[in-house]
């Protein structure tokens, strides 16, 4: 791993940090906002996923989130959000391809080989910056749209390994709504019992169970109601006894203008149940 850029943020410092990764098959960058307690004492880790067509720069630069992590001596790590490269499989459409991984196992062809992001994010990044950065080996998960329902599938998935989770915007029905089908059948197949496994409501309807989940939902998020179903989503985890929060914001759209407004309310949060 090496670092190619550092900018000092609120007394912390914002890297970018590029690697060769094993699981995904192609040079990968990711944004590290290091706080400056971390130079004395182990930091806990909150990891976002950002959502499709963005890389480790947009939550890095737009979402003002730096002097919050600071303050609370957190560990940022923002990965890009696919694989990337010329001998990497792509697609016209934003939602396929390079920038829409969607955090996921691919099985079928061409994207199988590289297409790895659910194992890359839980195995390889939180080895790569556990070793490299001064952590206590305690993490969070956070994200933003196809981000946010990353988060959560990973958060339902691996319990054990995030103290908890949040989302803005998130995907969370993919198995019913647009997005999410195309990209299912684009990456899983037809096979919809493969589609359950990165599915949130798929997960809990199977007894998948975190202690809370956290959600900013923009009422005037062009999105909401059609491809992200918050609704339907509060209804399957009331069902299934899952505690959920979802704050629906008058107003808000999808943008990082969004993300910016309630990021430091995420941060304390996540901060809390670290701590």
């Amino acid at each position: 791993m090496k670092i190619i850029e550092t900018h000092l943020s609120f007394g912390g410092k914002q890297h970018i940090c590029q690697h060769q990764s094993q699981t995904l098959g192609c040079k990968m960058n990711f944004a590290a906002f290091i706080p400056s307690k971390a130079k004395t004492d182990a930091c806990p880790v909150l990891y976002f996923l950002s959502g499709l067509t963005c890389t480790e720069q947009n939550f890095t630069t737009k979402a003002g989130f730096q002097k919050y992590a600071e303050q609370h001596s957190l560990i940022i790590i923002t990965p890009d959000t696919s694989p990337r490269g010329e001998a990497i499989p792509d697609s016209p459409d934003d939602d396929l391809g390079q920038g829409a991984g969607f955090y996921l196992n691919a099985n079928q062809e061409p994207w199988a080989k590289n297409f790895k992001m659910y194992d890359y994010i839980t195995q390889e990044l939180r080895t790569l910056v556990n070793t490299h950065f001064h952590t206590n080996c305690q993490q969070s998960i956070c994200g933003h749209s196809m981000g946010g329902l990353g988060a959560i599938v990973l958060a339902l998935r691996n319990p054990d390994l995030y103290s908890s989770v949040s989302a803005f915007s998130p995907i969370l029905t993919p198995s019913f709504v647009p997005w999410g089908q195309k990209a299912f059948r684009t990456y899983l197949g037809k096979e919809q019992n493969t589609w359950a496994e990165f599915d949130p409501v798929q997960l809990i309807l199977a007894g998948k169970k975190v202690d809370e989940i956290l959600i900013e939902q923009g009422l005037s998020d062009p999105f909401y109601p059609e491809q992200l179903k918050p609704e339907s989503f509060a209804e399957v985890c009331e069902k299934m006894n899952v505690k959920v929060r979802i704050n629906y914001r008058d107003g808000y759209d999808h943008s990082y203008y969004f993300i910016a407004s309630f990021i430091e309310a995420h941060i304390a949060y996540h901060s809390e149940k670290l701590r």
